[in-house]
């Protein structure tokens, strides 16, 4: 077997990083999904970011990508960025909507988080795109063997194939890779599901 590159290899800083997050959100569950642990998402994320190429602050940072936004703002964010570096707390705050206690509407929230995403790094990029990459296609699995009231847990059912589908267009614009194709098929099966017609990928 080969040996693994030495910038893929995952050391205890990972291994730090997964039991961090994994303290952080024992008791949060998936939305909507109270016998799936949050932990499931985040596993999947880190996971999607090493599939298409990241390297290890990549995936910390993904296994840390909701940390700020769900346990403590901007305070835990500057914990981030002690314990695993400026490059993991970018990464981190790239992928996070809001840093309030009381989270904005969400409309306008997913508007600027999209608008936003131009002025990212490359790097912060993947991460993202792995953190809604994982989202739609846990949404696809619940539409399948739940029918399209399942979007009524998160904004109905425009508006999450809006948002969705924006990303999509976004991601595709700036070149993320192909990670964007795979986001783009669970998008356009999301879309179907949920009643809508599949439009075009960006």
């Amino acid at each position: 077997m080969a040996k693994l590159e030495k910038k893929r290899r995952l050391g205890k800083r990972f291994d730090d990083a997964l039991l961090h997050a994994l303290k952080l959100h024992r008791k949060q569950a998936r939305k909507g999904k109270p016998g799936v642990p949050y932990a499931a998402h985040l596993l999947g994320t880190a996971g999607t970011v090493l599939d298409f190429g990241g390297d290890e602050p990549q995936a910390i940072a993904a296994m840390l990508h909701d940390a700020a936004e769900d346990h403590g703002g901007r305070p835990r964010l500057a914990r981030i960025r002690a314990r695993f570096g400026k490059d993991v707390a970018t990464m981190v705050e790239d992928c996070t909507d809001t840093f309030e206690k009381v989270k904005p509407d969400w409309r306008p929230r997913k508007e600027a988080y999209i608008a936003s995403l131009p002025g990212k790094p490359a790097r912060s990029l993947l991460v993202s795109a792995a953190d809604k990459l994982n989202n739609a296609r846990a949404i696809v699995a619940d539409l399948r063997t739940e029918g399209p009231g399942t979007l009524d847990r998160f904004s109905g059912k425009a508006e999450t194939v809006w948002y969705f589908r924006e990303l999509v267009k976004v991601f595709g614009e700036l070149r993320v890779g192909p990670i964007v194709d795979e986001l783009a098929v669970a998008v356009d099966e999301m879309a179907a599901l949920a009643g809508r017609r599949p439009g075009r990928r960006g």
